[in-house]
């Protein structure tokens, strides 16, 4: 694979580094970063992460039911 050789301020190189988990290349967090393509394994690991409200859920549920109980008025995807 060939390379190139950038030249960054200290900023840009801090924010870089703040993201970069280790073992990852700099390359992998640019490319994450700038919109590369996501794997199964990356949504994974992001979702590890998140953390829903029991609120959240409690309307989901009830939204869920709604649904099973007038179909007709779901909207269509």
């Amino acid at each position: 694979m060939a390379v190139k050789t950038i030249t960054i301020d200290m900023e840009a190189y801090t924010l870089l580094a703040s993201r970069k988990k280790q073992g990852q290349s700099f390359s992998s967090v640019i490319k994450e970063s700038l919109g590369g393509k996501a794997t199964a394994k990356d949504l994974l690991q992001l979702l590890s992460s998140v953390k829903v409200e029991e609120s959240t859920l409690d309307h989901i549920e009830e939204q869920v039911m709604r649904r099973k109980k007038h179909p007709a008025k779901a909207p269509r995807l």
